[in-house]
């Protein structure tokens, strides 16, 4: 079943130099069987607008995936092969939720996850992905929040922290409101930073942070044949790098299958290890 709130009003095209306050943001997230795009399917989506830091319109379904969902993926979500059996298909959801989505900014906790598995699922459903702008919540925090104020940018941290009305429960609706508080407290702090449109989100950096793609590229040197193991000059720089970019991990998100410990190298969401292949 498939519940979507209109959005009230006109929906305007994203501009990048509009501020904050003028930009539809559809804060989504995806409850999958997996961690792989393309391995793994979709079961819910959930998305909401906001705009001035107001509700505008929501949508909600789940996806009947085609195949049976891991033992370890219902005790983690809630979400049953029952639950999914007379679900619509992802192509009667997909293009459902690409009109709510439409004209909006597209914004997740951990975004390459889900726009992962959505613009994989647009192309296997054959339809042209929209080629949303796209927001983070994860990259956001980490520009702005110290180790200080947050020990990690997981979903369940930031909203605890910022008094979200909705806890994330591993279900996409919930969670998806649980993001657009945590987007709509972060949005303030970032003008206070000075980054108050889009562009500007994109193009600059809080002063004292690095970006994480260094993060990422000190990764990939450290693992070429040939570094000087000895010295682990990355190392060295971690002191200067924003919160959590140290290897740019630590607010990702747990995911399906997930336990309950957190020891795994792709924290998020909540305390749960990813499982095989995701």
């Amino acid at each position: 079943m498939i519940t979507w709130d209109s959005p009230a009003g006109p929906v305007l095209a994203p501009d990048g130099s509009r501020p904050f306050d003028g930009i539809d943001f559809v804060i989504v997230d995806v409850e999958t069987t997996g961690w792989t795009p393309g391995k793994a399917q979709i079961t819910e989506i959930g998305a909401v607008r906001i705009s001035g830091g107001q509700l505008r319109g929501q949508f909600s379904s789940l996806v009947n995936p085609g195949g049976p969902i891991p033992e370890r993926v219902t005790e983690l979500t809630g979400i049953s092969d029952a639950m999914v059996a007379a679900a619509p298909p992802l192509d009667r959801v997909l293009p459902a939720f690409l009109a709510f989505a439409r004209g909006g900014v597209l914004t997740a906790h951990n975004a390459p996850f889900d726009i992962g598995f959505l613009t994989k699922a647009c192309r296997a459903c054959g339809l042209p992905w929209p080629q949303f702008p796209v927001v983070d919540t994860v990259d956001l925090a980490g520009r702005v929040l110290g180790e200080d104020e947050v020990p990690n940018r997981k979903l369940a941290t930031l909203a605890e922290f910022f008094g979200a009305r909705t806890v994330p429960s591993q279900r996409a609706l919930a969670d998806a409101l649980a993001t657009a508080d945590v987007l709509t407290a972060l949005l303030p702090r970032l003008a206070a930073a000075g980054l108050s449109t889009l562009d500007e989100i994109r193009l600059r950096r809080v002063p004292g942070t690095w970006p994480r793609w260094w993060a990422l590229a000190s990764r990939w040197l450290r693992r070429r044949p040939g570094y000087p193991r000895g010295r682990r000059r990355a190392v060295r720089y971690r002191p200067r790098l924003g919160s959590g970019a140290r290897g740019g991990r630590r607010g990702h998100r747990d995911r399906p299958g997930e336990s309950r410990r957190g020891a795994h190298s792709r924290n998020g969401r909540g305390d749960r290890a990813d499982p095989p292949g995701q």
